[in-house]
């Protein structure tokens, strides 16, 4: 369970942003000091309100997965780990939990009980054998982003 989607990706991680659906949000995801950095302006006019940056993932987590360690800091903002799933069809459906950052490196556990449900018809919790994406996301109200991520690693209890 050891494996860090973010040292060693499955694939490519990509910024994606309101403006697929006409929202003006603007910002940018790269690797920067050994981390995944978001940061950009999120603006929840005209329908918007989010950037983020998105992996899919080669294959899902193991069955007896726990939940998500990260390793992050920040400007203070609250931001958001959304999962897809095999039964996450349309584009808002995901699962979401929040996680505040400070100016220094913190440890941030998010059991799947924690992810929320978001869209209608998915289970209550995600189950992490059918999770095909992860996204670290800035969401849901006017404000500056500016998240580091060095590690996103599946845990089990």
């Amino acid at each position: 369970m050891a494996r860090d989607y973010i040292s060693d990706p499955e694939g490519p991680w990509r910024f994606v942003s309101d403006q697929v659906m006409g929202g003006v949000s603007t910002g940018r995801a790269e690797r920067l000091e050994g981390a995944i950095h978001l940061s950009g302006r999120v603006s929840t006019e005209n329908r918007g309100g989010f950037i983020q940056v998105r992996m899919d993932l080669a294959a899902p987590f193991p069955t007896q997965t726990s939940g998500l360690r990260l390793e992050v800091r920040g400007n203070g903002e609250r931001y958001f780990v959304h999962l897809r799933t095999r039964g996450s069809v349309l584009p808002w459906q995901y699962y979401q939990a929040g996680f505040p950052t400070g100016p220094d490196w913190s440890e941030v556990r998010l059991p799947f009980a924690s992810f929320a449900p978001s869209g209608l018809g998915l289970r209550r919790t995600p189950n992490p054998a059918s999770v095909v994406s992860i996204g670290l996301v800035a969401f849901g109200r006017d404000h500056d982003a500016d998240l580091f991520v060095r590690s996103v690693e599946a845990y089990a209890d």
